[in-house]
């Protein structure tokens, strides 16, 4: 050592490195001001968000995205999931993200309230009847992530104006297709569902919850539905595969 300071040993032909900027978010709060976002008060409160995440992120949204072995929805875990995943995670429960869906439900300072990320990667025919989720919801937002959809209507969300008939539409049926985001505020008449379907459906959805108890009794409860899935597969796809089209549940 020559006694020099670090800067002054510096070649001068070295250039300094910037400091690295933080990726920038998938979501943007501003994109739900599209002029093509749907929002309705009536006959509940939701939104319906087209285009809401880069084009650039679908290849590797698709590759972090975690592969579930069974049908259905289950609590996100960060373990599971590659490093894109966890991004739209965090964006999707930011305190800026959830007041500004807040904003459009008429539901102030959303951001306040416990959220529960779950995902599914794929889905069974009795999944999708109609119900209007249960009370401690308070809003209920999911993020589609298929790059493409088979021209069919199983599988796509419909807002319904009652519980027992899935073709009473409010407005046409949701294509689950990658970039769509859609949020709705829970009522008594927040009827919502979809046709069968059997097959992959990849989305992430989001609650916020009344209270941190709600949140870890769903917690608890949607691993233990992973655990009987994982034991009981087959039986899970046989049950409710016949359903009726109008089967509904209240929550």
């Amino acid at each position: 050592m020559d006694g020099l300071s670090p800067t002054a040993q510096r070649p001068m032909n070295a250039v300094a490195l910037p400091a690295r900027n933080p990726a920038p978010p998938l979501l943007d709060a501003a994109r739900l001001d599209r002029a093509d976002t749907l929002v309705r008060e009536a006959p509940f409160a939701f939104l319906i968000a087209r285009d809401q995440l880069p084009a650039n992120a679908a290849s590797a949204l698709a590759a972090d995205f975690p592969r579930y072995a069974s049908a259905g929805f289950f609590p996100w875990d960060a373990a599971e999931c590659g490093p894109s995943l966890n991004r739209l995670v965090e964006d999707l429960t930011s305190r800026a993200f959830a007041d500004a869906i807040g904003a459009h439900l008429g539901v102030p300072d959303l951001g306040a309230y416990p959220s529960l990320v779950t995902i599914c990667r794929s889905l069974n025919k009795r999944h999708g009847t109609i119900h209007t989720d249960s009370k401690s919801k308070i809003v209920t937002a999911l993020v589609y992530l298929n790059e493409d959809w088979p021209d069919i209507d199983g599988g796509c969300l419909r807002f319904l104006n009652r519980i027992d008939d899935i073709d009473d539409l409010v407005v046409p049926p949701v294509r689950p297709l990658y970039g769509t985001l859609v949020a709705f505020r829970r009522a008594e008449n927040s009827f919502h569902g979809h046709l069968p379907h059997e097959g992959e459906r990849r989305v992430v959805q989001v609650a916020w919850l009344t209270s941190e108890e709600e949140k870890l009794r769903k917690t608890q409860r949607g691993r233990l539905s992973r655990l009987f899935k994982k034991l009981f597969g087959r039986l899970d796809r046989r049950l409710g595969a016949n359903r009726d089209r109008n089967a509904a549940h209240r929550d």
